[in-house]
């Protein structure tokens, strides 16, 4: 079976991917990434209960 050259994508960098057709390959950019953090006080509350509860667990091992 004889291919055309002109099918292939040299972009593509693999002959399976270079043989697929350019709609095919296409991936949509991704999607902007929120920055920034929100500590609430649920967070805090959580960490806090946690922490507490972890030092708690150490200690009654210890002693």
């Amino acid at each position: 079976m004889r291919r055309s050259l002109v099918l292939t994508d040299e972009t593509a960098r693999h002959p399976f991917l270079a043989s697929l057709p350019a709609h095919v390959r296409h991936t949509p950019p991704p999607e902007p990434i929120e920055r920034g953090w929100r500590l609430t006080a649920q967070d805090l509350r959580d960490f806090l209960l946690a922490y507490c509860a972890c030092l708690m667990a150490a200690l009654i091992y210890i002693a």
